[in-house]
């Protein structure tokens, strides 16, 4: 059982951001110190790609490297083997299905995108407190990414 009422549940799960969240900035620094440039939410120029979005609206598009990064909250996307991640104790049955269903829409979107021709990058939300481990599981995950002048910095 909710030890919170409806209405103050609803209040709280409100306040739940989407977009331009601390990890999805904090990648987005790093990114931008490294030097590269990137579009967000997945947008890119319409006519390129129906209405302009990618399937599952990546959190950051690099068109030029044909890169796509998203930027996953360890609970919202039941980041395996992570203290931030636990089945909540109350309404099992609902979490488990909403957090299923976000997992499977992840990995197809993630086929579609593969299909497309973009290597996709996950980066967890955990991952995000140690810049120095952030900057070396960029330079693993995103393979493809070549930067002016050589290798990553």
């Amino acid at each position: 059982m909710d030890t919170l009422s409806k209405e103050k549940r609803s209040w709280v799960m409100s306040r739940i951001k989407s977009k331009d969240t601390k990890p999805e900035i904090t990648v987005r620094k790093l990114l931008h110190k490294m030097g590269f440039r990137y579009r967000l939410q997945g947008k890119v120029a319409k006519g390129i790609f129906k209405k302009g979005v990618l399937p599952g609206k990546p959190d950051i598009v690099m068109r030029k490297y044909m890169t796509v990064i998203f930027v996953h909250g360890c609970f919202w996307h039941m980041h395996k083997n992570c203290t931030n991640w636990s089945l909540p104790k109350s309404n099992i049955e609902y979490w488990g299905k909403k957090l299923n269903k976000n997992v499977a829409r992840f990995e197809k979107n993630k086929r579609k995108l593969e299909n497309m021709g973009f290597d996709v990058v996950v980066i967890w939300e955990c991952e995000t407190k140690d810049m120095p481990m952030l900057l070396d599981l960029l330079k693993i995950r995103a393979k493809k990414l070549k930067i002016k002048g050589g290798d990553l910095k």
